[in-house]
């Protein structure tokens, strides 16, 4: 037997070095790259270096290509050269719904805060995996997904979109997502580079930042993100960084993007975000949806003129090319053609969904157990948030929608082309109906909650109360403060005043003040809970689904708590969709060195302030216990153990607590654990050691000295400190 087996072993690696030689003669995307651009002839060099939004959207909309799908962008192939056309959709969520212009449907993926609040890695993967193969199925091969930005201020429209305020956190959460979507051979982007922390005055709003408080937080978790998914392109943002435009920026493109990480991919503008032809000097490789800027700077007239008289923008064109091929073959887009009418397992993308909706529900209050509610309940007064019509979705690009499209569409008002963009959508997904389905025996009743006296009256009548406040968002649009809109807090506090035993379901898109808090039983975050979200809460309130949420961004006690006090230029500006200055001359300076790189929880630390919820927060119906932190500054472990009866998940949080004796904490290792009752797990994590460092001006830098690490129930709640001396060590990334 063992002379059969050592002959067979032999017959397969004769037989594999053939195709072992010819995979290791195979091209490199870089070589590749390189062939074609040197077949291409000057009029080609132009044609993947701009593209067009195929949608009658601008002044004079372009004619659209035959082979093109209504979506976000399409750009020209070269068929001679084998290179496909670049057909773009947005976004993180799903295969955006335009409005329903293709007459079909996708998978709405829960927010970008509620994915994150899963602080699952491989989830992220697996729904970044789903919405990729829809992309493909549908007959794109570029998704314009991956958004990462910090949330540097609470009140940002787009926070719903992104991950967290913190850098570890979202680097790893948006790397792994890419990861699963371009595990299908198309591309996917990391946006918005960077540092776009709010939407009013996003086209001009100038942002002034230190290169250090930079590269340790923003710029970090793009680093993080982009080494860990592999991109094949990065979005540029709308707003100005240090004086200069995002998306013509020599700063973010030449420096440190493609000098100091070393990206190989492409730099492709926002829709309507380019100034002019020198954007092309200072790094930006594509100009996207080219109907929204003032002109057509990088085609033939323009761009393709400036190469031909000059030598600095012929090799810049060169380089665009070599960029923009390197993501197409490193992704094998060329050789897995994309197609319209592919099969998709709407079920199991659903599934995923759904599962994601449930992790990533955060359980933020359970007075003396009032949740899980028991499925024997006898009267159940829902209360608000159109709970019978569906679940609440942010609106504007990353807009999804399943099939039908939305359960509700509540117009805000408004004309013009981006007026279908910024209407409250609800998801057909009716938390009503699911509750009434887990408990068949109890006596359901709806209350819309537009009439807070009937609500009070009902409530009294009935033994439990959920009511359910909404909180709508969409790019284009800050949000003035963080109370809940149309009188929502004054219901819930008077329904709580008349029942004790109120529960309150939160779909929002950023934290919110709760100045009921302390009158209600229970309080559940759902934030924008995806096409399943109705289930998935109800799934959670009546405890087949146990809690394990935690927060990826800080609840503030107090707007007096932020770095500013209001967004920047929302008191004085005029709501505008397109964020554009009101006049040529208008300027809107915002100061992020104020927190520098200390965002969210580590500006409360900095500053002594505690939160209404702190980031890494959120209850179980179980307990868990942690204990055993050992660390030697490169690693960590420690022991998580249930201590409850009932199956749950954790999250163990490895912070830096201080260095040489100075407040100074930063998340530098997480890790979700499934227990089963009574089980306990012993875990390691690695420590990046950028996140004990300083950015040193052309590198990093770990001073000398000795640094505090503790484990944390959350960012507030830390164990006892384990101290690791460490020596002075400076290295480039």
């Amino acid at each position: 037997m063992k002379v059969r087996t050592s002959i067979a072993v032999s017959f397969v690696i004769a037989a594999a070095i053939p195709f072992a030689a010819a995979v290791a003669r195979e091209p490199s995307a870089d070589q590749r790259a390189d062939a074609t651009v040197a077949e291409m002839t000057p009029a080609e060099k132009t044609i993947l270096t701009h593209g067009i939004m195929p949608l009658p959207i601008g002044e004079n909309p372009p004619p659209v290509p035959e082979d093109a799908i209504p979506g976000a962008g399409y750009v020209h192939g070269i068929p001679r050269l084998g290179v496909p056309a670049l057909k773009e959709t947005d976004a993180s969520l799903g295969v955006s719904y335009v409005s329903g212009a293709r007459g079909d449907y996708a998978t709405a993926l829960p927010s970008g805060l509620a994915m994150a609040s899963t602080w699952n890695p491989e989830l992220l993967r697996e729904g970044g995996a789903a919405i990729g193969q829809e992309a493909r199925a549908k007959g794109f091969n570029v998704m314009l997904a991956g958004g990462v930005n910090l949330m540097r201020d609470p009140r940002n429209g787009r926070t719903f979109e992104y991950l967290s305020e913190d850098p570890l956190l979202s680097g790893v959460l948006v790397g792994h997502a890419i990861d699963g979507i371009q595990s299908n051979h198309i591309i996917s982007t990391i946006k918005h580079l960077a540092l776009n922390g709010q939407e009013t005055g996003r086209k001009f709003v100038d942002v002034d930042i230190s290169d250090a408080n930079a590269r340790e937080s923003d710029l970090l978790a793009f680093q993080i993100g982009i080494e860990i998914g592999n991109p094949g392109s990065v979005m540029c943002a709308y707003n100005r960084v240090l004086g200069h435009q995002a998306c013509s920026s020599d700063y973010l493109f030449n420096q440190v993007l493609k000098r100091d990480w070393g990206y190989k991919g492409f730099v492709m503008s926002d829709w309507g975000a380019v100034p002019g032809l020198e954007a092309a000097l200072n790094g930006l490789d594509q100009q996207s949806g080219a109907q929204l800027d003032p002109d057509v700077f990088f085609d033939a007239d323009t761009l393709g003129a400036a190469a031909a008289s000059d030598p600095r923008y012929a090799a810049r064109l060169d380089d665009m090319n070599k960029r923009i091929l390197w993501a197409i073959y490193d992704n094998q887009v060329d050789k897995y053609p994309v197609r319209p009418g592919g099969e998709i397992n709407f079920d199991a993308h659903a599934d995923i969904a759904e599962e994601v909706a449930k992790q990533g529900i955060v359980l933020l209050r359970n007075r003396n157990g009032a949740l899980p509610l028991a499925k024997e309940a006898r009267s159940i007064l829902v209360v608000g948030g159109y709970a019978d019509t569906g679940v609440l979705s942010g609106a504007g690009s990353s807009q999804v929608h399943p099939r039908g499209g939305p359960a509700a569409n509540i117009t805000l008002g408004g004309e013009g082309p981006f007026a279908a963009f910024i209407s409250e959508q609800y998801h057909r997904s009716s938390p009503l109906k699911a509750i009434a389905a887990m408990a068949p025996e109890a006596n359901v009743k709806f209350r819309n909650g537009f009439y807070t006296s009937e609500a009070v009256e009902q409530a009294r009548k009935a033994d439990v109360v959920i009511v359910f406040a909404t909180k709508w968002a969409s790019e284009g649009f800050d949000q003035p403060d963080l109370t809940l809109p149309r009188g929502q807090d004054a219901l819930i506090d008077a329904v709580a005043s008349a029942n004790p035993n109120t529960i309150v379901v939160l779909e929002t898109g950023n934290p919110i003040l709760m100045p009921w808090l302390d009158k209600t039983a229970a309080v559940v975050e759902a934030w924008y809970p995806g096409m399943r979200g109705g289930e998935a809460i109800a799934s959670v309130l009546f405890g087949e689904t146990n809690p394990s949420g935690r927060l990826p961004i800080t609840f503030p006690a107090s707007e007096s708590d932020l770095p500013r006090p209001k967004v920047d230029g929302f008191d004085t500006l005029e709501a505008n969709f397109g964020g554009d200055a009101p006049n040529p001359d208008a300027e809107l300076k915002v100061d992020y060195n104020i927190e520098g790189s200390d965002l969210g929880y580590r500006w409360n630390a900095r500053e002594g302030k505690k939160a209404l919820f702190p980031f890494g927060f959120g209850l179980s119906y179980t307990s868990f216990a942690s204990s055993d932190l050992k660390s030697n500054g490169k690693t960590a472990s420690f022991t998580l153990a249930n201590n409850g009866n009932r199956a749950g998940a954790t999250v163990g949080q490895v912070y830096l607590v201080s260095r040489n004796g100075q407040t100074q904490q930063r998340l530098v290792g997480f890790k979700r654990v499934e227990l089963a009752p009574g089980e306990e797990r012993k875990v390691s994590v690695n420590i990046d050691q950028r996140l004990l460092a300083e950015w040193n001006g052309s590198g990093w830098t770990i001073p000398a000295g000795i640094y505090d690490f503790a484990l944390g129930e959350d960012a507030e709640n830390l164990g006892r400190t384990v101290s690791v001396r460490l020596s002075e060590h400076s290295w480039k990334d």
